[in-house]
């Protein structure tokens, strides 16, 4: 007969691993959203940069990155080994925990797909979630879900699913990549007037929306990381609720503030709405329902205005990625320190700043050399045909696009 340990060991490896199963169909939903927010003659590569993104995180993770978050009390970074060697857990499986924390890991890699998405060079952005995977998200994630503070100067941050850790981080990385990237030929005039860019399919990107809702459950919910005893199953159907209350703040919100500043309700706000609450309660899915739903309310407004502020200066994201991420990844983190008492602003300032700051910094750097070696930018000619058509040959909608 099974000891009690045995059944709590068995129980929570395996809310990480359907847990993880949830957060990797949210690839799907990053696909689908990207591929519905931009332009037809750029689908496949689209595509092809979600799917190719996940695995290489995958890879990256297993070979380097999991070592260096969770390997070892280094202050700055964690252990130098190979492929999980000398990690083990009494409590659950080491290849389910492995597996539920690559996929976060891709999550972030996926954000910035998105920013950059119509004009980057697919094989550029490849190399540059190589290194973001190895090595610069496991480094910051080592200062906190890593355990070492950053030698003290993060002590007492709180972030309890990563809307810092996950989210911001592939904000933060997308905008140092389109500051040398730039903006989409004709998105802005010379005289600074807004051009927009309608999407292909707003079906698909409320398919997408819809997806990554329901992987979002996984995402906050594994993150209790325990489900041995009944009060650990409480926590995580609390946090499932919560993860849904802030998702449905965030789209009502969005479409009542969309209706009151453009006469009309925008659908892809709406979306970006439900998005940008989800990030926003991921810091603090725990912290009750009422907490939950002013993080949703509140991200629900800072969306709409942060997608038009990111125009105005004339940073090109098109499916909005930098408003629902970065934005309201920097608001749900800061959140916290109203609904727990027992975490300060200060704390959860200084984690955004330490995390910013390196996450930006380091991702400049790399997308700087590639800028000036391999080169980051698909020519104008290229551009104006659609990408797939000169990186893969193929194109996502061949029939319509003869018949046009």
């Amino acid at each position: 007969m099974e000891s009690f340990s045995d059944v709590q060991y068995i129980l929570t490896s395996f809310l990480m691993l359907f847990a993880g199963a949830l957060v990797m169909w949210m690839a799907a939903g990053f696909a689908m959203l990207e591929a519905g927010l931009t332009r037809t003659k750029n689908g496949v590569v689209i595509l092809l940069k979600n799917i190719l993104l996940y695995a290489i995180a995958s890879i990256m993770f297993y070979f380097i990155g999991y070592n260096l978050m969770y390997g070892g009390d280094g202050a700055f970074i964690g252990d130098i080994a190979f492929a999980l060697d000398g990690i083990a857990y009494d409590d659950h499986s080491i290849m389910a925990d492995f597996f539920f924390q690559v996929v976060f890991v891709a999550t972030a890699a996926s954000v910035i797909s998105g920013v950059v998405a119509e004009r980057i060079k697919i094989w550029s952005f490849m190399i540059f979630v190589t290194i973001l995977t190895a090595f610069i998200y496991p480094i910051q994630g080592h200062w906190s879900w890593g355990g070492s503070t950053l030698g003290g100067f993060m002590e007492g941050f709180s972030d309890f699913a990563g809307s810092s850790i996950v989210h911001s981080v592939g904000g933060w990385a997308a905008l140092a990549g389109v500051l040398l990237l730039g903006a989409r030929s004709g998105k802005y005039t010379k005289n600074g007037a807004i051009k927009p860019i309608p999407g292909s399919s707003l079906p698909l990107a409320t398919l997408g929306t819809f997806i990554l809702w329901l992987g979002w459950f996984g995402f906050n919910g594994g993150s209790v990381l325990a489900m041995g005893t009944k009060d650990d199953v409480d926590s995580i159907a609390g946090v499932f609720a919560a993860t849904n209350i802030a998702a449905s703040f965030g789209a009502i919100t969005a479409a009542i503030v969309t209706q009151f500043l453009y006469k009309k309700v925008d659908l892809t706000m709406v979306l970006n709405g439900a998005l940008a609450g989800l990030v926003a309660v991921t810091a603090g899915p725990d912290l009750g329902m009422l907490a939950a739903s002013i993080d949703g309310l509140v991200a629900g407004v800072l969306v709409v205005f942060s997608v038009s502020f990111f125009d105005k200066i004339q940073i090109d994201d098109p499916v909005g990625a930098l408003s629902v991420h970065l934005v309201n990844g920097i608001w749900g983190t800061l959140a916290v320190a109203i609904w727990n008492p027992e975490v300060t602003f200060l704390m959860q300032l200084k984690g955004i700043v330490a995390i910013g700051l390196f996450t930006f910094i380091s991702s400049f750097i790399v997308w700087y050399i590639l800028k000036i070696t391999v080169g980051i930018r698909v020519t104008m000619e290229h551009e104006e045909d659609g990408v797939d058509l000169h990186e893969t040959g193929l194109e996502a909608y061949p029939e319509f696009s003869r018949n046009s």
